[in-house]
């Protein structure tokens, strides 16, 4: 849609004069990502509910995937049951999980109640997987063939069972206890022989995700193998379901929303800015401000011991050398907690990235100590009493914590790792404490040793 504020207000005119042919006709040109805001933004519960119902058949499900928690939550209270039925069958079973995954316990109930017992079975199981595995985003409903049918009875059985499918692009090949044997790809088939064997035709040398494995890993296969689809195999080697593209997309989505909350020292929190509470906002920023608070009285107590020995004006530069030093291992750490979730470094790779932060943090540390010493011995003794000596040493002792700091920045990362704690959480945080107070330290204690 080229302009969708226009389109919404087309909706809206439609929707406000009762001109539902009109607005059926609008909806089927939409796509149902761009329909679930309209719901969720210009309209209110009882509005909602009437513009659902006035979905053509065949987007209401994919809308109702579409909308957040909140608003699914109002339309299923409001659905009979034979429409919560209708809206659920119609459904993938992974979104289907999706959604059970943020209701409470009597929508759940009802929900299930309203599948059919074949979903409803399969349904539980995908529920007992834990949330951050393999097995929590993937899907049952997948094509699988078996090695002997021939390509053109391949396609027959894709016609017969594909309808429900997730995906029909990539087919699966298993033998009688459902073991994967081989993938093979609808463009393959097409380019093969009717009479051609599948057992021909597939891939045997495929990429496989496990159930219990990582989620954020499995959506890194997608991006570095290039898949649409990915199986997932139990300990045995069985297949037990695929993992879709759009799937994967999502965890990266919601992954690095994660990480960029716990690098700010938010508590997590995957719903959209406007429809947090004040009071969610406030739990979740509050314990990290409080913790970080406390953390940084050792900031304080350094000050207080240098206090008295120190003159005010080299106090007067404690400011400029804490922020640059946090901002210089601010920098390390988010490149290498990036690094870290993308997989291009590992533990065992930490010489190498002590070698090149400490390369490039001598050069940049370098670069912005000369600038200061400029700064400092040309515009700052102009109004202040800033000597030759003082700026010698707040210029090196620039150069060392920002050396300092780019160290503590990369390396805290890589430590959390190794323990199998978030790198994201521990890493930020407590690194701004870490290097104000180590920068404070280095530089009182230099600058008396000097200067007396």
């Amino acid at each position: 849609m080229k302009d969708l504020q226009a389109v919404y207000e087309r909706l809206s005119f439609c929707f406000e004069t009762r001109k539902f042919v009109d607005l059926r006709i609008i909806l089927l040109d939409m796509e149902p990502a761009d329909i679930a805001p309209f719901i969720e933004n210009y309209l209110n519960d009882k509005e909602q509910v009437l513009f659902f119902r006035l979905l053509p058949k065949e987007l209401a499900s994919d809308v109702f995937v579409e909308i957040e928690a909140d608003t699914q939550e109002t339309l299923i209270k409001a659905f009979s049951d034979k429409e919560l039925k209708e809206v659920v069958d119609d459904m993938f079973l992974d979104d289907t999980v999706d959604v059970i995954e943020e209701m409470p316990a009597n929508v759940v109930k009802r929900i299930l109640k309203n599948s059919a017992p074949e979903n409803r079975k399969l349904i539980n199981q995908l529920l007992e997987y834990p949330v951050d595995s393999a097995g929590s985003i993937m899907t049952t409903e997948y094509v699988s063939l078996s090695a002997s049918l021939t390509v053109e009875e391949a396609f027959d059985k894709i016609r017969r069972t594909g309808v429900n499918k997730e995906t029909v692009y990539t087919c699966y090949v298993t033998d009688r206890r459902k073991k994967l044997i081989g993938v093979v790809s609808v463009r393959d088939m097409l380019l093969s022989e009717k009479t051609e064997l599948i057992a021909h035709v597939m891939d045997s040398n495929f990429i496989f995700a496990e159930t219990l494995e990582d989620r954020e890993q499995v959506a890194l296969k997608f991006s570095k193998y290039g898949c649409l689809a990915l199986p997932v195999i139990d300990k045995e080697g069985c297949l037990v379901g695929i993992v879709t593209v759009d799937d994967a997309v999502d965890v990266i989505q919601e992954e690095a929303t994660e990480d960029i909350q716990k690098m700010s020292a938010i508590l997590p929190n995957q719903k959209p800015y406007l429809k947090q509470s004040v009071f969610s906002i406030w739990k979740a920023r509050l314990p990290w401000l409080l913790l970080l608070m406390i953390s940084a009285t050792f900031t304080s107590l350094v000050l207080s011991n240098y206090e008295a020995q120190l003159s005010a004006v080299l106090y007067a530069f404690v400011p400029m050398l804490m922020g640059t030093a946090g901002n210089a291992g601010n920098q390390s750490s988010a490149t290498i907690i990036r690094a870290l979730a993308l997989g291009e470094v590992e533990f065992k790779d930490a010489f190498r990235v002590i070698l090149k932060e400490l390369l490039a943090s001598f050069v940049l540390g370098l670069t912005v100590s000369a600038v200061c010493f400029l700064k400092l011995y040309f515009i700052d003794s102009l109004y202040n009493d800033v000597t030759l000596d003082v700026a010698l040493v707040v210029s090196s002792v620039l150069l060392i914590t920002v050396v300092m700091a780019k160290l503590v920045g990369c390396l805290l990362p890589l430590i959390a790792k190794k323990c199998k704690l978030d790198p994201a959480v521990v890493a930020s945080p407590f690194m701004t404490t870490i290097v104000d107070v180590l920068s404070l330290i280095i530089y009182c204690s230099i600058a008396i040793t000097l200067l007396g």
